[in-house]
């Protein structure tokens, strides 16, 4: 993998970027008009209105302010000015809030414990983006008629639905099936293509809605918020619920600052501005223009307003921008996971690298086919896009209202801002997200349970990880020796040294390693040269090569190396042993032994921890990939002494 600090975003033109960012930050908001006045309207959605003119206006302007609110003002004006060393997303706007607190403060915990959820609650996000966005665009293949109309016969077009809801399933779980069997090949070759295809799809979405919007042009009084407003005070609870469907048009918002870093704040602002929003707008207008004027268009409205001639090309364009939206969640979601791994927030899983040049483009096996089982099921449970849209925002609307609150301590601490002022401003955007969840969570026994339910059993999992991996360290400091007494005791009583480095483990810097006691126990021998090697994880996405390795002499052939990552880093130690050569302490990784301690959980009565979550801790650690393949150490040169801890 390249070391570099920032590779690659200098090296490009913006418009380049530009047109990059449109494939993977843009793709499940683009595809968002597919199914939101669908969902509103549709007499085949569980949660839909009348398609009256007034409806119509007042649907399309929540709509329209809805992206300017929580995507143009929250997200692009202010949002992405939490650049934590050129990384967004809620991990890094965690790490910025909590930056400077110390490990006991009350605040920090919080702001620990929001971070984790809404992170938790983007991978139930993510299991349920790809098989909405797919399922709705191939739904365009009935539509769109191009799968014919139901016979007038009541019992005949039963059948015919049913049959053809069928093939929509089929259709969509081969299209899954075939994306995420292709993940382990990367996403540096096909990624190209991804932003030309997208600039294509919004194209497409302005041009199918300016012939609409000529014949209907009233629609434009959507822009004034009034009728939105007059909507929601005169609509009761049937307009508070309509909401629900509402916010499907700024799900994929919190992409636009999750994906910073691979593009930058600037190259995102100008594609959203110049193309992603007009183009957004024209075609939300589009819409309501032609229900205007033919509400018995409602079932499909996206998909009715191309020619008859257009709608296979539309079909395919829609798959294909479904598929690309699907691909940004799929990447996103690697990311995520290797983030809280790093983090010490998951255990240690199997994580690929795709690319030796592009970074971030990296393959989690366990994590890809755990997400493809849930969007195929949930393909299979719910059928319909109309019955998925109910599971669907849930989770979002959570994620969104945490982003607020962890923006706001951010805000504080980073700008100094005053409490009125971070308080009056958040307030705005907490207020439209806590409206907009209030109205999602009326869809909770419909499917909006299912990201919630995986939200919080990734969040024990996150929690109980962080908190047994604390009380190993302590219970183990409790007996801990610092390593200069340590040396200091082997200058008095010098054990037999044999030839060779042997290079030792330790995650607290300063303490001896279990393993190295054990192996002198047991062997009453040392290697000529020893290195302690800690591995540390920064509160930042990216530490540089020039402050990756810091190495200290202790003395008699006693070295300490402490080696700096950040999060979205993954460590290698035979690299980090080759830098080690610029600060004189040259090593071989391929003829040192290698000593690692690993500790045998023993869940027990003890203060710090419940028991089901000792034992859901201890089977985690049994899962956990070994530390020697996570750290890249070449096989063949390690040795494990296994210690039992009690938590």
């Amino acid at each position: 993998m390249n070391d570099s600090d920032k590779p690659g975003l200098h090296k490009l033109s913006t418009s380049t970027l530009v047109i990059a960012a449109l494939g993977v930050v843009f793709g499940d908001i683009g595809t968002s008009p597919i199914y939101t006045l669908k969902e509103c309207f549709s007499p085949h959605s569980p949660h839909h209105i009348a398609a009256t003119h007034a409806h119509i206006l007042g649907v399309v302007s929540l709509v329209l302010w809805a992206l300017i609110l929580l995507v143009c003002i929250k997200y692009l004006v202010f949002v992405l000015r939490a650049d934590n060393k050129g990384e967004g997303g809620v991990l890094s706007l965690m790490a910025l809030a909590a930056h400077g607190l110390s490990e006991a403060s009350k605040r920090r915990a919080v702001i620990v414990l929001l971070g984790l959820f809404g992170a938790a609650l983007l991978f139930g996000d993510g299991i349920i983006t790809p098989a909405i966005s797919v399922l709705s665009a191939v739904e365009g293949l009935k539509d769109g008629g191009l799968l014919g109309h139901a016979p007038a016969d009541l019992h005949a077009a039963t059948a015919w639905e049913h049959h053809t809801q069928w093939l929509i399933v089929i259709i969509t779980v081969g299209i899954l099936i075939g994306l995420f069997s292709v993940q382990f090949l990367g996403t540096a070759r096909v990624g190209r293509f991804f932003g030309p295809i997208t600039a294509l799809w919004f194209v497409s979405l302005a041009a199918l809605g300016v012939p609409h919007l000529l014949r209907g042009p009233e629609i434009l009084a959507a822009f004034n918020p009034w009728h939105g407003w007059h909507f929601l005070m005169t609509g009761g609870h049937e307009g508070f619920v309509i909401l629900g469907s509402v916010f499907l048009a700024v799900t994929g918002g919190e992409a636009l600052y999750a994906d910073m870093g691979h593009f930058g704040a600037s190259p995102i602002r100008r594609a959203w501005f110049t193309l992603v929003l007009p183009a957004l707008a024209l075609n939300y207008l589009g819409q309501g223009a032609m229900l205007m004027h033919e509400p018995e268009l409602a079932h499909a409205p996206f998909f009715q307003m191309a020619p008859s001639w257009a709608a296979l090309p539309l079909v395919l364009l829609a798959t294909a921008a479904t598929v690309i939206a699907s691909q940004a969640l799929i990447t996103g979601t690697y990311s995520l996971t290797l983030s809280a791994v790093q983090l010490g927030y998951l255990p240690r899983i199997s994580i690929r690298h795709t690319s030796e040049h592009a970074r971030g483009q990296i393959y989690i096996p366990l994590v890809n086919w755990l997400l493809m089982v849930a969007c195929l099921a949930l393909v299979l449970v719910f059928r319909t896009s109309s019955n998925l849209a109910a599971a669907y925002g849930v989770a979002v609307t959570m994620t969104m209202l945490i982003t607020t609150i962890l923006f706001y301590f951010a805000a504080r601490s980073l700008w100094q801002w005053s409490i009125a002022k971070a308080l009056l401003l958040c307030s705005l955007f907490g207020l439209i997200e806590l409206a907009f969840l209030s109205a999602n969570l009326l869809k909770f026994f419909d499917g909006g349970w299912l990201p919630i339910v995986v939200g919080i059993i990734l969040f024990l999992l996150m929690t109980t990880w962080a908190t047994g991996r604390r009380l190993v360290r302590a219970r183990m400091d409790e007996s801990a020796l610092s390593q200069e007494m340590l040396v200091t005791s082997l200058m008095r009583r010098q054990p037999i040294t044999v030839p060779g480095t042997a290079v030792f483990m330790t995650s607290t810097s300063g303490r001896t390693p279990v393993a190295l006691l054990h192996s002198l126990k047991h062997y009453h021998a040392i290697h000529q040269r020893v290195i302690f090697m800690t591995l540390v994880v920064e509160d930042e996405p990216w530490v540089p090569p020039s402050r990756r390795v810091l190495v200290e002499s202790l003395g008699e052939g006693f070295w300490r190396v402490t080696g700096r990552y950040g999060f979205m880093q993954k460590p290698d130690v035979p690299r980090l042993l080759r830098q080690c050569a610029a600060h004189h302490l040259e090593v071989a990784a391929e003829t040192t032994t290698f000593f690692l301690g690993r500790e045998i959980i023993l869940p027990s009565s003890k203060p710090g921890m419940a028991r089901w979550r000792g034992k859901m801790f201890a089977l985690a650690s049994r899962l956990a990939e070994q530390p020697a393949t996570y750290f890249q150490i070449p096989v063949g040169r390690v040795i494990e002494l296994g210690q039992q801890v009690e938590i």
